[in-house]
């Protein structure tokens, strides 16, 4: 006896959807964040390093959080080393 399954030829897809996700369509792949930074503004107001270390010191004095005292030190201390005015 002989069977006809074999001779079935597979149909190429030509038309309709192209799932993948679990049955929901396939979007592109790419982050949300995409378009952050990115502006319209005329006029950007930037944060100098001198006002940043300003803020730094007096957070630090502020804080009683070890882990902020932390960060806020190893911020100061990378800007004073890169600064050339830091000495162990």
């Amino acid at each position: 006896m002989f069977s006809n399954l074999s001779k079935i030829k597979p149909k190429f897809r030509t038309q309709g959807r192209v799932s993948g996700n679990f049955g929901r369509n396939k979007v592109r792949a790419g982050s949300s964040m995409k378009g952050i930074g990115e502006t319209d503004a005329k006029v950007l107001k930037m944060t100098t390093q001198e006002e940043y270390l300003q803020r730094l010191r007096a957070a630090y004095g502020t804080t009683t959080n070890k882990r902020v005292k932390e960060f806020i030190f190893l911020e100061i201390r990378k800007i004073m080393v890169q600064r050339g005015q830091w000495s162990k």
